[in-house]
């Protein structure tokens, strides 16, 4: 696939670059990861004044109104140096619900503060038994009065531990697993009847499983109109999953260059071991598995903005069951090539690799997506 960056994206990506190598370390990380709220506010901040957080955002509110390559570009510098910030939660998943849905008062609320860095979001989505099913909602929202009242429980909910405002999809009407009858609502995360679990995943990012009991919100905070919320989860998710496979192409490309240098570095009867020639087949090996991921990772990217529903989800799946074989040869050639040092907790290739199968199970593993690509009639890719 025929790639080439423009001439402001590649600065984009030269100065992404060059902050996560000055200031993210995996000495930096670790610190940071020991920070109160399990990632830096002082980093999160950093952002903001790069413009990172409104990348997606129109000038009107803030932001600088680009798309999804740009957004691809911050999330592979993220994942080379497994950046812990909620930017996938506000800014990928949050902020996109928002201006997809949102009306223009809701747009002139929240995403300025976004873009600006002090209004962290959260998508409350998903549930126990959904099993990656999107349709698959059964916490209820009922009308009283003026208000809404919502009643259920929603698990996984990255960075939903921080969140200032939690976007929550309730269904109206309709029966669990009916696509149409969801609506999602904007509930401020100190709202009397929410309560939060949080925790950390093994790829040390924070989530939580939140509770919602009787729940009483205003009219304005339902997002857009009322029982429209399928189609805009739908878009959203795709979204995620696409910065989800950049951000993993990033930790993949990391992790073949630690095994390469550990393989130049690691004598065995006197020689490098890089030197065995089963082990240069292995490295060339996870260099394909890597290109293979990469370019389907463009490819997902540019799906994003696929007007057509059925090549947009496709091409997206396709991606994600492609990541998730990479993923896992990659990862576990990493941890082979580099013997007992490879899981430990104190060498950096053992988190990349939880980072990389932590990415493969969010929003569908490579099984549930690869019987989605057979669901919509398999995968072609086109010719160019």
């Amino acid at each position: 696939m025929n790639f080439e960056l423009t001439e402001d994206q590649s600065l984009l990506r030269e100065s992404v670059e060059r902050l996560m190598r000055e200031e993210y370390d995996f000495a930096s990380r670790r610190k940071y990861l020991a920070e109160p709220k399990g990632w830096s506010e002082a980093m999160w901040r950093r952002y903001a004044a790069l413009g990172l957080l409104g990348l997606s955002i129109d000038e009107r509110y803030g932001g600088s109104g680009m798309g999804s390559v740009e957004s691809m570009i911050v999330m592979e510098a993220f994942g080379r140096r497994l950046g812990l910030e909620p930017y996938l939660a506000t800014v990928i998943l949050g902020a996109a619900a928002i201006r997809m849905a949102g009306t223009e008062e809701q747009k002139r609320t929240l995403l300025p503060e976004v873009a600006a860095g002090r209004r962290l979001l959260a998508l409350a989505h998903g549930e126990r038994s959904a099993r990656y099913t999107l349709a698959h909602v059964a916490t209820r929202a009922r009308r009283d009065g003026t208000q809404w009242v919502l009643d259920g429980e929603k698990t996984l909910v990255l960075h939903g531990d921080c969140a200032d405002t939690l976007i929550v999809a309730a269904r109206v009407s309709g029966d669990v697993g009916d696509e149409q009858g969801i609506s999602l609502f904007l509930v401020d995360a100190q709202t009397a009847g929410v309560h939060r679990r949080a925790y950390a995943l093994q790829s040390d990012l924070r989530a939580a499983d939140l509770t919602l009991r009787a729940v009483h919100v205003p009219d304005t905070a339902l997002l857009g109109e009322s029982e429209t919320g399928y189609p805009v989860l739908e878009r959203v998710i795709d979204g995620a999953i696409s910065a989800l496979c950049a951000e993993g192409v990033g930790a993949l490309d990391e992790t073949l260059d630690l095994t390469v240098d550990y393989l130049k570095k690691r004598e065995q009867f006197g020689v490098a071991i890089g030197s065995f020639q089963a082990l240069q087949h292995r490295a060339v090996d996870m260099l394909v598995a890597l290109e293979q991921a990469r370019s389907m990772s463009y490819l997902a990217t540019m799906m994003g903005d696929e007007a057509d529903r059925l090549e947009r989800c496709r091409g997206v799946a396709a991606a994600k069951v492609q990541f998730g074989r990479s993923a896992r040869s990659i990862g576990q050639a990493a941890i082979q090539l580099h013997g007992g040092i490879g899981v430990t907790m104190e060498y950096s290739v053992a988190h990349y690799f939880k980072r990389t199968t932590t990415i493969e199970l969010l929003f569908g593993d490579a099984d549930h997506h690869l019987s989605q690509v057979a669901r919509l009639g398999g995968f072609v890719a086109a010719r160019t």
